[in-house]
């Protein structure tokens, strides 16, 4: 009698640890997750949207996933005021007194300055500025979602070069005077100098400034054929209106940061097919199983009804983490700064539906990825893909139209 006692024990064991099954933790706790981003400075319509794209993902993993193997992730986002000041202080914070499992800095500035805190008390971060200034060694801790904006230059350039027809292209840089805008200037002049491309002027100006008339009509008068920004949406549109006041009709293009949700309905009758960016994620037209899922977040939280740059990278970076917790805990049973950040650096060419290109970081390199193409902006908000994906400098472009 004792034998099939001790049989059907065993079996009920077993039953009982398949019913539990291996991806739920003994003890689920939170998963602390911290943002500091722009959501009342210049340029916060960028940053609202950020913000939304990475709430209502998260909110996607707690609500319909069940949190990350049973852990659910507590997000808090604060308002830096795209002040760089302000954000040191947030990162101090949340480092020490919250204890927070990963964070995300916003802008280049701000991740360059708080980059020594987050690596003291070693904390990752993802910068939502792809600067490649941010991964200037050491780069313990400081990741990258996607390519950066030598990335975007290159292809930019590449896409100038093998368009034009007729000597060499002139090219007019239009940017702001901070770090941000300044990202730009090292790598066009560098891929000008190697690949033929003459960059005739460079124009800075404030993020606060009201009107750019001057420094189009100085790109004019140097005989700039092609307009290259480093810039956000209200500015994108105050380069196109002056542009129109000063008789320049040139084509214009811009990193992928050019767009939020009220930026087609303040262009219309301003793009006119003459705005192309470098936007190296998944577009509507691609079908794919990660834009779906973009879209079906807006859709579910009301966030969103076109698709969108800025909420775009919001749900991306969401997903990034989320993945670095999944692997903290396949690999490392726990979910914490050190065993994320371990993680992180486990990334092999990882996929994520065709919504970013696939992602890889090492111990020696936290860039993510090298992956580009030119769309074309639509008034109608849609987005023309112009070139395949390709790696600028490094394979050859393929212009579709």
């Amino acid at each position: 009698m004792r034998r099939p006692f001790t049989w059907a024990v065993v079996l009920l064991i077993a039953l009982g640890i398949s019913a539990a099954g291996p991806s739920t933790p003994a003890f689920a706790k939170d998963v602390k997750v911290g943002a500091i981003i722009n959501l009342t400075g210049p340029a916060s319509s960028w940053g609202q949207y950020h913000a939304k794209g990475q709430q209502d993902y998260t909110r996607y993993v707690n609500e319909v996933k069940g949190g990350v193997y049973g852990n659910k992730i507590a997000l808090t986002v604060v308002d830096h005021g795209y002040k760089v000041p302000e954000a040191v202080k947030y990162v101090k914070k949340f480092c020490t007194e919250d204890k927070m499992d990963i964070i995300a800095t916003w802008d280049a500035g701000s991740g360059i300055m708080a980059k020594p805190i987050f690596q003291k008390y070693k904390v990752p971060d993802i910068n939502y500025s792809t600067y490649i200034g941010f991964l200037k060694p050491p780069i313990d801790y400081a990741y990258l979602p996607f390519g950066d904006y030598n990335m975007d230059s290159y292809a930019i350039l590449e896409y100038i070069k093998n368009l034009h027809k007729g000597g060499v292209p002139k090219v007019g840089l239009l940017t702001y005077n901070n770090a941000y805008g300044k990202a730009i200037h090292g790598p066009c002049k560098e891929y000008a100098a190697k690949y033929n491309v003459n960059i005739v002027a460079i124009e800075q100006f404030p993020p606060k400034s009201l009107d750019l008339k001057t420094e189009l009509l100085r790109l004019k008068n140097k005989g700039a054929q092609y307009v290259v920004m480093q810039v956000l949406p209200s500015a994108v549109l105050m380069a196109l209106q002056s542009a129109d006041r000063v008789n320049y009709d040139v084509p214009f293009f811009a990193t992928w940061t050019s767009t939020d949700p009220d930026f087609f309905k303040r262009a219309k009758g301003l793009l006119r097919n003459r705005m192309a960016v470098q936007f190296c994620g998944g577009l509507p037209a691609d079908r794919s199983p990660g834009v779906r899922l973009l879209q079906d977040l807006g859709r579910r939280y009301g966030t969103v009804i076109k698709f969108d740059f800025s909420y775009w990278e919001g749900v991306v970076i969401g997903m990034i983490m989320e993945r670095a917790f999944q692997r903290a805990h396949e690999k490392f049973g726990e979910i914490n700064s050190g065993t994320i950040n371990q993680a992180l650096q486990t990334f092999r060419n990882e996929n994520f539906g065709g919504l970013v290109p696939d992602i890889t970081y090492t111990n020696t390199d936290h860039s993510a990825s090298w992956k580009a193409r030119i769309v074309r902006l639509n008034e109608d908000q849609t987005y023309t893909p112009l070139t395949n994906f390709w790696g600028p400098g490094k394979e050859k472009v393929k212009i579709l139209q």
